[in-house]
């Protein structure tokens, strides 16, 4: 079902992050769909317990370093033999394969270069983390020692109500997202 904009959810607040993934858990066990968890720090496993998708920014990384390479390549054949061909040790070298050990320090930092920077723009693009943007936490407790963990509600309040109570929240509200 999609999301809309007036869609009520009911959000639970946890003092632990052992009790807030235990709840995950227990819930998914049962079937209901947890959409969202606000935390503090990260919380290893919780991606798993939500059931979410392994992420591809491995792959993406490693296609970034690959066109990092590539510039890095493509740079010093150009700058070696056609913008600044020079005469090394009495030999002058219009080969880039006799001259690339001397490149490998800038091959590997281009790589890296080009990596580190695409993925954190990809990261912010993906995650919609754009400057100057608003923030959407739900609760600003969760910025400092709370774990809020949110459910769309599907005319099934009471029943989310009482499953919630069983996980040991510190509160429990319903609010339009």
């Amino acid at each position: 079902m999609a999301h809309t904009e007036h869609t009520p959810v009911v959000r639970a607040l946890y003092l632990d992050d052992d009790v807030v993934l235990d709840a995950v858990k227990n819930l998914r066990g049962k079937g209901i769909k947890v959409k969202e968890v606000y935390s503090p720090f990260p919380i290893h496993g919780l991606d798993k317990a939500m059931g979410l998708k392994e992420t591809r920014i491995a792959m993406a990384a490693f296609m970034y370093g690959l066109v990092g390479l590539t510039v890095a390549i493509l740079i010093t054949s150009y700058m070696m033999n056609i913008d600044w061909p020079q005469n090394i040790g009495g030999k002058p070298s219009m080969t880039w394969g006799k001259s690339m050990p001397a490149f490998v320090p800038i091959m590997f930092e281009l790589t890296v270069f080009f990596a580190a920077h695409l993925m954190v723009i990809t990261f912010y693009m993906r995650s919609r983390l754009w400057p100057f943007k608003k923030a959407e936490n739900p609760d600003v407790r969760t910025t400092d020692d709370l774990f809020l963990m949110e459910i769309e509600i599907h005319d099934n309040e009471a029943d989310l109500y009482a499953l919630l109570a069983e996980t040991g929240p510190v509160e429990i509200k319903v609010s339009q997202k």
